[in-house]
This record gives structure tokens, C-alpha cells and sequence, in this order.
């Protein structure tokens, strides 16, 4: 097996991630320009509870991609917006929500059951709301979350002190909705099984090797343990869909660990050579978020600057030959957009460059001018 320095396993995740693309083509990692569902798609799942940021995720790594076309994937329904995994809200494609929810939700709902209870939610109340959004949504209809809120207060379901949200999460969870389509800076929502015409189904086998392969080809290198953080498989159920993915991946050693990764990943990495890039990734980026050792990509002395007072808002930031080497924020106006980075040490003339670069791809994607 071979061994792997922490510039090359950056780099390597840097590529199965798309945000850098590699010169020659890799077995399952097209190089060719791919649309924002196609990368929706290749990432299996990407964090989605930050929605503006979500889309910069896709933006980023859909070359000449635009906001307008990212919420055209959401408004076609290519694209859905739900709890798929570790109960927090993910981007997947539309054809693929059925099979993942049916892989971890039902244990979700379970683990949430003692909130639920403080809650005043049990299987009445429940119910008594998949029927009232059921036949709010019939049909086609989309609401947004307020309007859907206001149905339940006309049914007597109150939706304070948290309530709400866990009525949609709930519902989310049991396949009645998903997010829908975008009604103005917000998404609607809409009864899964009408928004997704076409759902793929897969026994518990294949969803299990289908999800290992998709994890460690779009997240690779990486090891068992972060895929079991990320999908919160069980380990019985995560070690038996790495069995039936391994033929379609390759291993290397970092710090004593096997990681797993795409097969002929190592070899475009190595065409590509020693080129450094500089990236601006939005807070809740995979490429951070994808893994529960993230030691590779961040110095433990920077991780308060990433999560200040660990309050589990990440930071957007500034990624340089694969390491976090700052944050960046951003002030927008309906015309323009300003991007303001903070380093961690002084940015090289290189870095500053290339921040600059990555700002203005920024200002495109949202259609605006760089201030």
C-alpha cells in the first residue's frame, strides 16, 4: 500500500472533492465540465443547513455554473433539499433521497424521540400533521415554511419552542416532504413522492455498497471511521458496503491509517504535479464538514477561528494548497459583493493572487460586480 504525505492526501481530496480538477481522466471522476446536478450527484451529499452557502458548495465546483442555474436544480426538483443523514439538512439528487432516507432515518427518529417528548410531539400530534400537510401540498402545491406553519395553527398544532421545525424534520424523515422549489431567498415545501416522479430503488445491499462507493470516491482518501461519522451507518452495516465497493477503490497509508479513495485518483494527482491553488469555500463546506478527523486540512490551533466559542457555526474559509489558512466573509449588496478575508498569518503575494481569483469567480456566480 502506498504511503501518502499530508500535501499529497490534500491534494487527492481536493480532487475527488472537484474542487480542483484533474488534467487526465480517472475512472469515475469525470473531468469533463460538469452541471451543478452532476456534482450534486458525484458529492452524494453535501451539507445544506447554510442554503446561500450550500449553493456556492455546488457553484464552486461546477465550472461556469451560476446561482440562477443552481436554483434551477432545485426548482426542477434534479436537486432536493432534506435530512439524509446525521439528521441535518444535505443537497442530494432527487432520484437518490428515498434509498438513503430508508438507510439511517428510522434510528434518527428513534434517537429523537426523548426531544420529541419534552416537545409535547408524540404519534397523534405527528400524524395529525402529515394529514394536514398532505392535503395542504396535494396536487402540486408548494408552500414555504410559514404558510405550511399556518395550516398547522388552523389545526391546532402549535409550532413554537422549536415545535415547528420538528414537525418538518419529522415529516422529512418519514418520506412525506422535502424542499421544493425556491420562493424568493427561501425554499418551499412539497410532498416528496409528487416532486420526485422517478425514485431509484435499491435493497439494503446494493444501498449500502452504492453509498460506500459514492462516499469514498467523491470524499476520498478517507477512512471506515469517517464514513461511519458521516453516514452514521452502523459499523456492521458500514463495513459491509465498504466490502462490495472495494474493487472500485484503491487504498494508500497516511499516519498509519488505511484510507480509501477512487481508483486511479493517485494517478491523476501525480499527472497533475505540485501545482498549489488557493480556494474560497463557504462554512459548511464537505470538504471540511466531510470528515470526522480534520486535522489534514486544519491546524487544531486554527479550529477556534473556524468555530468561534465551538458554537457550531463554521466559518467560510480560505483554503491554500489544501490547507485552512484563513477565513473570509462577505458584504452584498443587489448589484455587487465585497469579500473580505482574514488570515491566520500574513497571505503570500501568491495566496492574495489567487484570493482574488477565486473572489471574482464568486461575483460571477452571484451575478454581481466585485467591490
Amino acid at each position: 500500500m502506498p504511503t501518502a504525505t499530508r500535501t499529497q492526501l490534500t491534494r487527492l481530496r481536493l480532487l475527488s472533492q472537484r474542487i480542483e480538477r484533474p488534467d487526465s481522466p480517472t475512472p469515475g471522476l469525470d473531468t469533463a465540465e460538469a452541471s451543478p446536478v452532476d456534482v450534486v450527484r458525484w458529492m452524494t451529499a453535501m451539507q445544506a443547513q447554510d442554503l446561500p452557502g450550500v449553493k456556492w458548495s455546488v457553484g464552486l465546483r461546477a465550472e461556469g455554473s451560476t446561482l440562477t442555474t443552481v436554483d434551477d436544480a432545485l426548482n426542477s426538483g434534479a436537486v432536493v433539499r432534506s435530512w439524509p443523514f446525521r439528521g441535518t439538512l444535505h443537497l442530494v439528487a432527487g432520484e437518490d433521497l428515498g434509498w438513503k432516507l430508508d438507510l439511517t432515518a428510522a434510528r434518527m427518529v428513534a434517537g429523537a424521540r426523548t426531544r420529541h417528548r419534552q416537545l409535547g410531539l408524540d404519534d397523534t400530534v405527528f400524524e395529525a400533521a402529515r394529514a394536514v400537510a398532505v392535503e395542504s401540498l396535494a396536487g402540486g402545491v408548494a408552500l414555504t415554511r410559514d404558510q405550511l406553519f399556518a395550516r398547522f395553527a388552523e389545526a391546532g398544532i402549535a409550532t413554537d419552542t422549536n415545535r415547528g421545525s420538528n414537525l418538518l424534520w419529522y415529516l422529512a424523515h418519514t418520506k412525506t416532504i422535502c424542499f421544493g422549489p425556491m420562493r424568493g431567498s427561501a425554499q418551499a415545501l412539497v410532498l416528496l413522492d409528487e416532486w420526485v416522479t422517478a425514485p431509484r430503488s435499491l435493497d439494503r445491499d446494493e444501498s449500502l455498497g452504492e453509498l460506500a462507493t459514492r462516499y469514498f470516491r467523491s470524499h476520498g482518501p478517507a477512512t471506515l471511521k469517517d464514513f461511519l461519522w458521516w453516514s452514521k451507518l452502523l459499523v456492521p452495516e458500514a463495513k459491509r458496503g465498504l466490502e462490495i465497493a472495494a474493487d472500485r477503490l484503491e487504498t494508500v497509508d497516511y499516519d498509519g491509517q488505511t484510507y480509501w479513495l477512487a481508483e486511479g485518483l493517485q494517478g491523476a494527482s501525480a499527472s497533475r504535479g505540485s501545482r498549489s491553488s488557493v480556494d474560497l469555500l463557504p462554512g459548511f463546506d464537505e470538504y471540511l464538514l466531510g470528515y470526522t478527523d480534520r486535522r489534514a486540512a486544519l491546524d487544531e490551533q486554527y479550529s477556534q477561528r473556524i468555530v468561534p466559542g465551538n458554537n457550531g457555526i463554521f466559518l467560510p474559509t480560505v483554503v491554500s494548497g489544501g490547507i485552512v489558512v484563513g477565513t473570509w466573509s462577505r458584504t452584498a449588496t443587489s448589484t455587487q459583493v465585497a469579500v473580505t478575508p482574514e488570515p491566520f498569518a500574513e497571505f503570500s503575494s501568491a495566496q492574495t493572487g489567487g484570493i482574488r481569483k477565486r473572489a471574482s469567480r464568486y461575483a460571477d456566480f452571484l451575478g454581481r460586480e466585485l467591490r
